[in-house]
């Protein structure tokens, strides 16, 4: 069996990092670049970088910020927010990301990540995925960093990214996010079942037993989080030694 991943998310605007609660009220969280060599110490198995505001203000994604990360981390780290076509994935690649995450853009020309997968190898592409379950029960996309409903629903655009060419699924649940109630592990594990690529969980990690659930309840892949990690609530080393003790399979 493949170990779990564990993969602190820097949300970044105007260059610092930031964290909010079901993607608003942001506050700071500190400098990105040095976050990031931080949980590279720690034993992060990956990191994700969003440009949280590039879509929504029509903005390219932070360069500069990715050169120095990848000059200060050796681990791989996705960049996502404002990729829009192949020449922003091609400028994010050379400037040191191992892979791009795709939002927006993908749900306006889901032909992109045919375009992403056949130009540089699915490996390299990410198809993050905002979705609210509203009153009725149903999971509804959005985009512009959560602010737009889009008409489609999680599991039929996963199951489509899936089949354009997407190497994984990060699905943020928006009711979650923020709330450190615990993942959407139910929806996760829809996704699991009906998907061939991995799963990234994303919103609601607030206590390591989280991790766990989104692991076993929501057969989740990796597990992404960011305020629990970025105010020192929850260490990386601590909690892989949790999840290794209750017979979960990760990178010590």
């Amino acid at each position: 069996m493949l170990a779990k991943r564990i993969i602190p998310c820097l949300d970044v605007r105007g260059g610092e990092t930031v964290k909010g609660t079901c993607f608003v009220d942001l506050r700071s969280a500190g400098d990105p670049v040095e976050l990031g060599r931080r949980y590279s110490r720690e034993g992060a198995d990956e990191l994700v970088y969003l440009d949280i505001t590039a879509s929504h203000e029509g903005r390219k994604t932070f360069t500069d910020v990715v050169r120095r990360v990848a000059a200060a981390v050796n681990i791989p780290f996705t960049v996502g927010g404002g990729v829009n076509e192949l020449a922003d994935v091609e400028r994010l690649l050379s400037a040191g990301a191992d892979k791009v995450s795709v939002n927006s853009a993908a749900l306006r020309h889901p032909a992109l990540i045919n375009e992403i997968a056949g130009r540089f190898g699915s490996q390299v592409c990410v198809v993050a995925i905002d979705a609210r379950k509203e009153a009725d029960g149903q999971w509804q996309c959005y985009i512009n960093g959560g602010r737009k409903p889009v008409g489609r629903g999680l599991y039929e655009w996963a199951k489509e990214a899936q089949e354009r060419g997407a190497g994984e699924i990060l699905f943020t649940s928006m009711n979650h996010d923020g709330v450190k109630a615990g993942f959407a592990n139910e929806a996760l594990a829809a996704l699991a079942c009906n998907l061939r690529i991995p799963v990234i969980a994303s919103g609601g990690a607030g206590a390591m037993s989280h991790f766990r659930d989104a692991f076993t309840l929501g057969q989740a892949d990796a597990a992404l989080a960011a305020s629990v990690f970025h105010f020192g609530e929850i260490s990386i080393p601590q909690l892989k030694a949790y999840l290794r003790q209750e017979h979960i399979n990760v990178r010590l």
